[in-house]
């Protein structure tokens, strides 16, 4: 089943709590929630308090996008602040320390991924691709919304599904970064299940139309 995650970055901040509704009753299923430091990416996003009070004003799946340096500082954190899966790049620090962040989320009975940037090779995955609960590959360079779908991407969204199938069949793949009722239909062709959607989906005044449109293409 194709699951649709919006992601807020793109939604208005002054109403965040009404945006959040909006996009439940309009279909969503998760929520994508991007952190940013301003060190891992260029660019400062959100963080601890406004999960905090997004956790308190709605019961959807909050899918937490860590695009920060050395995440493992933050799990605790970001777990009693309500989120339901962590994201961590595997560029954000090295491979015992992005273990022992999955490890940690997982303790807290929180779901875990990995992600990484597009001009990552998949091989920087294949530590943690048996133990995680969803694999993010980003179609556009972390740190800004807006952005253009890099088509070069769909080779490695396809051969992560097949190392997924063969390694952790249960684990979902999503994709991030220009995904529009459009290049969805490529996502979905290629393997992924679980589309991050800004623009497409809070750039719209009807939210179930913009989602049932990417969930349908």
């Amino acid at each position: 089943m194709i699951k649709i995650a919006p992601s807020i970055l793109s939604a208005d901040f002054a109403r965040l709590g009404e945006e959040i509704e909006e996009i439940r009753l309009g279909g969503a299923d998760y929520v994508h929630f991007d952190v940013m430091d301003g060190e891992f990416v260029p660019n400062i996003s959100m963080g601890v308090p406004v999960l905090k009070s997004l956790r308190k004003a709605t019961d959807m799946f909050l899918d937490v996008h860590l695009m920060i340096d050395r995440p493992v500082r933050y799990v605790d954190a970001f777990c009693a602040a309500g989120a339901d899966l962590l994201t961590f790049h595997v560029e954000a620090d090295d491979e015992e320390k992005i273990l022992a962040a999955i490890e940690r989320t997982k303790a807290l009975g929180k779901k875990a991924g990995v992600t990484l940037k597009p001009g990552t090779p998949i091989e920087a995955m294949l530590p943690f691709l048996p133990l995680v609960d969803l694999v993010l590959v980003m179609t556009v360079e972390p740190g800004f919304g807006g952005q253009s779908f890099m088509h070069d991407q769909l080779a490695k969204i396809r051969a992560l599904r097949a190392l997924l199938d063969e390694t952790n069949p249960d684990c979902e793949l999503e994709v991030d970064g220009g995904v529009d009722a459009q290049t969805a239909a490529l996502c979905k062709e290629a393997g992924a299940n679980v589309l991050v959607a800004g623009s497409a989906v809070f750039g719209k005044a009807d939210r179930a139309a913009a989602i049932a449109a990417i969930r349908s293409a």
